[in-house]
């Protein structure tokens, strides 16, 4: 049988990260996820292979998530959580699909999404419970299902030019949603 391997390419900046203090960090994904990572540190490309004795191909997958969220700039105990936590999966929006290479408008729309000393992001991540990165072009979520699609929403109501104070409403009121289908879950008679 093949190899099963996959290639990507991170920002050259974010190897140090993906690397960490003495290799700690890539060790930790090689180790927990059965994966062997190639670093090209002069071009940014990453080619992860599974390990021989690993059983399950999703695996490599798994590996290929952590490693791109690092290189969209999470710290590698945000990225964890997609090893941690079997439900959370990683989406990037990239501005550039829906700005082209307008610069100014990019700028302009992470700023929003940002908000005054990072208050929108935090409100995004707090009432979702996803974890937010803004950086280069690209908004990067970590978060289950339902919270990704609560916290895309909102990102793209600011896109669209949303007032802050609307995202905020929305937010609180699928926060609420999410909760109470939590507890609709956990409060099921048995045999249902």
């Amino acid at each position: 049988m093949a190899e099963a391997n996959v290639f990507l390419k991170i920002p050259r900046e974010r190897i140090g990260v993906l690397i960490g203090p003495n290799g700690a960090t890539k060790k930790h994904i090689e180790k927990t996820l059965l994966v062997t990572i190639e670093i090209d540190s002069e071009l940014g490309g990453i080619t992860i292979a599974l390990a021989k004795n690993a059983e399950d191909p999703s695996l490599l997958f798994t590996a290929k998530d952590v490693v791109t969220s690092i290189g969209r700039g999470f710290a590698p105990k945000f990225a964890f959580r997609l090893i941690r936590d079997e439900d959370a999966f990683l989406e990037v929006i990239d501005l550039r699909a829906i700005f082209g290479r307008s610069e100014s408008d990019i700028k302009r729309v992470k700023g929003r999404i940002i908000g005054m000393e990072g208050k929108t992001r935090r409100i995004i991540e707090e009432l979702t419970e996803t974890n937010v990165c803004i950086y280069g072009h690209t908004v990067s979520l970590i978060g289950d299902i339902e919270q990704i699609q609560a916290a895309r929403e909102a990102i793209q109501m600011l896109i669209r030019g949303s007032q802050h104070s609307t995202v905020y409403r929305f937010l609180h009121r699928k926060r609420r949603e999410l909760k109470k289908r939590k507890l609709e879950l956990w409060e099921k008679p048995a045999g249902e």
